[in-house]
């Protein structure tokens, strides 16, 4: 039903056999045949795709894809190259300069963060047209939480980025103590001024990775 391409697919074997994931996965055929959905269907998993289980140290879990055309593709808070950024992306490029220095890139894809180890996984991997959340509810949320609690099993510390209340009703899940839950407000101009903006997630991180013998990622986006 799902073929990922990697580890995942032997960690999700049992959630895509749930009578949960075929409900959701009739949701879905109805929605993509009689609405407009973001992202493309080939793009829902493509945060799994570019960041194995394995090769996973960060996580940025954010809300829902975007519901603007041609903006979702795959990845939280990332957008294809050419396409402008919207407002959430521009406060997270703001906070990443205020933190490390690393000036507005000239892109909003993220994918060179992916490949680094940077799953950048939404609660909820699929919207309607300029309906946010209007997925919400529907099944997706289970398969999210399975992915956080395989994540949560890993050996090796994974640094756990939490912005927004959807993002932050997961943190209960990482229970293990090797990991690092760093919560913050979702970085949308409606409240990223109430705590996004200081909370030097990126600089965080990385001490993390380094303090704990990994590679820290390089945040600059190319």
């Amino acid at each position: 039903m799902v073929n990922i391409g990697n580890d995942w697919d032997a960690i999700l074997k049992g959630t895509f056999e749930t009578e949960s994931y075929r409900e959701l996965r009739t949701f879905l055929a109805n929605e993509y045949r009689t609405r407009t959905v973001y992202p493309g269907m080939y793009d829902i998993f493509n945060a799994l795709k570019l960041t194995s289980f394995s090769d996973c140290k960060v996580v940025i879990l954010g809300q829902d894809p975007y519901h603007g055309e041609g903006q979702a593709h795959g990845l939280s808070f990332s957008v294809r190259d050419g396409v402008q950024p919207p407002p959430s992306l521009l406060n997270i490029f703001k906070e990443l300069q205020d933190d490390v220095g690393i000036p507005a890139p000239q892109t909003g894809n993220l994918t060179c963060w992916a490949k680094q180890g940077v799953l950048l996984l939404n609660t909820v991997l699929t919207v309607r047209a300029h309906q946010p959340n209007s997925h919400k509810g529907k099944g997706w949320e289970q398969v999210t939480d399975d992915v956080i609690n395989a994540l949560n099993r890993k050996t090796t510390p994974v640094v756990f980025l939490l912005w927004g209340a959807n993002a932050r009703n997961k943190a209960k899940i990482v229970t293990n103590p090797i990991h690092i839950r760093l919560e913050a407000p979702h970085p949308s101009p409606l409240s990223a001024y109430n705590g996004f903006f200081g909370c030097k997630h990126f600089s965080k991180a990385n001490a993390a990775l380094i303090a704990s013998g990994q590679t820290p990622i390089d945040w600059t986006v190319r």
